[in-house]
């Protein structure tokens, strides 16, 4: 089996794949200041009570955009499991040519998802790939599967968060769909705003990414929000939740002695 770990700025995903399977996932808080022995107790444990045993697991992969966490996890891998995990590091062993500016800038998850996707959902045309996180970005794959680059946006609870800290009147609430555009209340006027705004902002951005791709993409949406946005698009086209743990299945594979 293999263990897949995507380290974001909100949460660890961790995954576990028997062959091209992904049998199991959990998520876990992301909090820097976590020790090793921390994350080793409670991902030895999730594996357990899964019945995923730490002796049938012959690798482990990770991305991460928390380097903080980084070597924590890697001194984890070690000591819990035994191992040397394989780090993702998108210009070194992603298999993917990247044509950012500087590839060392481009974020380990971005580059994981458009290597699902292109595997999975390229037909020959270029692929958007929207995720949903902390931050949403909008990354552009070429239909040759080069990763162009793309767009970061703050994520609706950066901004519903920003709305409370800077307007003393204004509550802190849940990024949810309003039963109405005219709001009758502030939290119904918030919601629709954070809501509305944010798809019609992700349906804008699009459209002026396809514009310079050519016209015409594939567009994939990952991350939390996605099948809450998805629904409200007519141009996302798939929503694939697990995209970036099959992103670094991918890394894993490609990486091994043939």
């Amino acid at each position: 089996m293999l263990l897949a770990i995507d380290v974001g700025n909100t949460n660890i995903v961790i995954g576990a794949f028997r062959g091209e399977t992904l049998v199991h996932s959990w998520r876990l808080t992301t909090i820097r200041e976590r020790t090793s022995d921390e994350l080793g107790i409670l991902i030895t444990n999730l594996c357990e009570r899964h019945e995923v045993r730490q002796s049938g697991i012959s690798g482990i992969v990770i991305a991460s955009v928390v380097p903080p966490l980084t070597g924590t996890l890697v001194t984890m891998v070690s000591d819990y499991f035994g191992r040397v995990p394989l780090l993702f590091e998108p210009a070194v062993n992603g298999g993917m040519p990247i044509l950012y500016d500087n590839p060392s800038e481009v974020g380990a998850d971005r580059v994981v998802n458009g290597i699902a996707a292109f595997e999975k959902y390229g037909t020959g045309l270029p692929i958007i790939v929207v995720d949903f996180g902390t931050a949403t970005t909008f990354d552009a794959i070429s239909a040759k599967g080069e990763y162009l680059g793309g767009v970061i946006c703050p994520g609706p609870q950066i901004s519903a968060d920003a709305l409370f800290q800077r307007a003393a009147r204004l509550p802190r609430i849940e990024v949810r769909k309003p039963a109405r555009v005219i709001g009758t209340n502030t939290v119904a006027s918030m919601q629709a705003g954070l809501f509305w705004g944010y798809v019609d902002m992700v349906e804008g951005l699009v459209r002026r990414m396809k514009a310079e791709l050519g016209g015409a993409a594939v567009v994939v949406a990952t991350g939390g929000l996605a099948s809450v946005v998805a629904p409200e698009s007519a141009l996302i086209e798939h929503v694939d939740a697990d995209l970036t743990l099959r992103g670094l299945r991918l890394v894993w594979e490609r990486n091994q002695p043939s």
